[in-house]
């Protein structure tokens, strides 16, 4: 550096002394346009400005450089994501409704309570069926005998073949007689259709029950949760049953593992989506019908990609998208390198790298506006 300013010093020396002869000189050969004297003017001068350039690049002048950070690219697994929102549901959410009318003569749980499938809920007042029934198996026992004997009579030869078929005509409907009287009676009985929890009773024991939109109350199983939304009609062919779902419920600030159950076929034409349906476990019972879901459906998967931070990628003024990386690396230093890219899907803040990038190269990512292809790099 010292060289430097000691050259400049003297050059600035001799041009300062010799600047009016100089002038002089130069303003005289023009007037007197002499060309020889001129060129021979100009190859002077320019020898002299050889000379300088000369010495200044035997000095030590410390070329542009710039302090960056840099990380090395390395193959790795990329995976793509569609996020999106559903609902959670069960199709284990239901209203018992008495599927006869009449008094609720038993009223065997409470909200809150756990029962099995096919527990006694609830019994409603029969309104004399169960004696009709006694009355009805009695005529079919009667008439199942009379049958039998008929038919070792006919076995025999004995008796005649309409006797015969009357006396089984006459079991037969007494039989079914039986069989439809307790079916009406099975309908005073109220049962569980699954196993699950009583959320709500509506009811109270001694009042008169019938169909209703409220119900008698109502039964949620917690135990077969999933999530429903829709999709867009570009990931046809992209989800598919077995497919792994990560599900957040921002209202309990829990994600749970979830994987498609169900894809529709139907492609609704006002939004052109279709539905899909994520089971989700529910361990600690804490998923709850019409609770709002952000899905992550991993929809691409890549082993062995390269992959970069999507910040550290630029684009040029013909639109190419390209990164910095560090060539003649040492461990402190390198030299910058412009490299167009060519890009793949982005997820959670990275970018695949289809081409142009290899493994173990070494990308630039704090300080990339600061730099230039060609510049000294300090990291």
């Amino acid at each position: 550096m010292k060289k430097l300013i000691l050259i400049t010093v003297l050059s600035f020396s001799v041009f300062s002394c010799g600047k009016k002869e100089d002038t002089t000189n130069i303003d005289t050969l023009i007037k007197s346009k002499n060309l020889a004297a001129l060129q021979a003017k100009k190859a002077l001068i320019q020898a002299d400005m050889t000379k300088i350039d000369a010495a200044l690049s035997t000095l030590d002048v410390k070329k542009e450089e710039a302090l960056v950070s840099v990380l090395a690219v390395k193959d790795t697994v990329f995976s793509h994501y569609l996020e999106i929102q559903g609902s959670v549901n069960t199709k284990e959410n239901i209203l018992v409704q008495p599927e006869y009318q009449g008094n609720l003569i038993e009223l065997n749980v409470k909200a809150g309570q756990r029962v099995t499938k096919g527990q006694v809920l609830g019994r409603i007042d029969d309104a004399g069926l169960s004696q009709q029934v006694a009355s009805l198996e009695n005529q079919y026992a009667l008439a199942k005998t009379t049958f039998e004997r008929q038919k070792n009579l006919w076995n025999q030869k004995i008796g005649s073949e309409i006797q015969y078929l009357q006396a089984q005509t006459q079991m037969i409907s007494a039989q079914r007689g039986v069989a439809q009287i307790k079916a009406q009676l099975s309908k005073t009985v109220i049962k569980a259709p699954f196993s699950g929890t009583i959320d709500e009773v509506f009811v109270e024991k001694g009042q008169v029950v019938a169909p209703s939109a409220q119900g008698l109350m109502r039964i949620v199983n917690l135990g077969n949760m999933y999530v429903s939304t829709s999709v867009p009609e570009t990931y046809i062919g992209k989800l598919k049953v077995g497919t792994e779902v990560d599900v957040l419920l921002t209202s309990l600030g829990k994600t749970y593992k979830g994987k498609v159950r169900q894809v529709g076929s139907f492609l609704n034409p006002s939004n052109r989506t279709f539905g899909i349906e994520v089971s989700v476990p529910n361990p600690e019972n804490l998923l709850r019908p019409n609770q709002v879901a952000n899905l992550k459906i991993t929809d691409y998967i890549k082993k062995n990609a390269v992959v970069i931070p999507t910040n550290v990628i630029q684009e040029d003024g013909q639109k190419n998208k390209f990164v910095y990386i560090a060539t003649n690396a040492t461990k402190t230093t390198g030299i910058a390198k412009k490299v167009i890219v060519k890009l793949g899907q982005s997820s959670d803040n990275t970018t695949e790298i289809l081409s142009g990038l290899s493994s173990n190269d070494i990308i630039v990512t704090d300080g990339i506006n600061t730099i230039s292809e060609g510049m000294k790099l300090n990291f």
